[in-house]
């Protein structure tokens, strides 16, 4: 099996690093200790890994169920993720993370471990098993997401084990989002409103900030007006206008019939898509 009391003591290592690191840490970079892969496999727990040839094949890498990690301000995100692996001799274990940085061996400021010791794997047949492990994001100055230069593009670590000792193992396997989680708000008046007269439209844009805890406002950042007609299911786009240094929205449209107003952000690399709930009004 691979060696726990190892991930163990880098995990703790890694925990200490975070409480300690002040945020200005975030530009030079944590100094994590991602164990390799010969760390965390005990070649001893094999009977014939000094005859295996053939390395596991590995599939269908599933990070979040496909979706963005997006990680608030005060509360742990924990997902799922997910692989099937292939062997002759059938799979005896798999291991997935993510990982921040510009190299796997010596520039590491970012990482994300399972945890779980050993992976749930589901057996399809005598050669391939469906696996699975979760992992968890704590934001925070003293957490995993110490700093919001750790937003955007992550690396996803792979590996699996053939009941063999055969070793597959690639530590750019693909890549995955964590992001910033954002907020939008909207707020149309007068209601009611007569036909033909004025209404304005204000909202926000914000996103967690992980090294004050908070949220803030995303300055900049180009968002649709939609609006929705009482009765329908669609919103149409009626513009386009850009938030202010502190996220605020705020523009004016034409009354004209009875419907939904909202606000709609496509998102960015480092912050997901979000889409304000329509704000009725009626116009009389």
């Amino acid at each position: 099996m691979r060696i726990r009391t190892t991930v163990a003591a880098v995990t703790g290592a890694l925990a200490l690093t975070a409480v300690v690191a002040p945020v200005a840490q975030a530009d030079s970079h944590a100094d994590i200790n991602r164990p390799s892969a010969a760390d965390r496999a005990d070649k001893s727990a094999f009977s014939s890994s000094a005859a295996a040839a053939e390395a596991p094949t590995v599939s269908n890498v599933t990070v979040n169920a496909g979706k963005s990690v997006a990680v608030g301000t005060t509360y742990a995100k924990t997902f799922t993720v997910s692989l099937t692996a292939s062997h002759p001799t059938g799979i005896y274990d798999a291991y997935i993370d993510l990982w921040h940085g510009t190299s796997a061996e010596d520039d590491i400021d970012g990482w994300l471990p399972p945890n779980e010791e050993n992976a749930t794997c589901t057996v399809v047949n005598s050669t391939t098993s469906n696996c699975k492990l979760t992992i968890t994001a704590v934001p925070g100055t003293e957490g995993d997401l110490y700093g919001n230069f750790l937003a955007g593009t992550w690396n996803v670590g792979v590996a699996a084990w053939g009941n063999d000792g055969s070793e597959y193992w690639n530590d750019y396997y693909k890549t995955h989002k964590v992001q910033r989680f954002s907020k939008l708000t909207v707020n149309a008046s007068p209601e009611p409103v007569a036909k033909g007269k004025t209404i304005t439209v204000t909202g926000k844009l914000s996103r967690a900030n992980w090294e004050t805890a908070k949220y803030a406002g995303y300055s900049n950042q180009s968002v649709k007006l939609q609006f929705r007609k009482k009765g329908t299911s669609t919103y149409t786009t009626l513009k386009t206008i850009t938030t202010n240094t502190y996220g605020d929205l705020k523009t004016t449209v034409t009354a004209s019939t009875d419907g939904y107003y909202r606000y709609s952000f496509a998102g960015t690399t480092t912050t997901p898509a979000v889409s304000a709930a329509g704000d009725f009004v009626d116009v009389q």
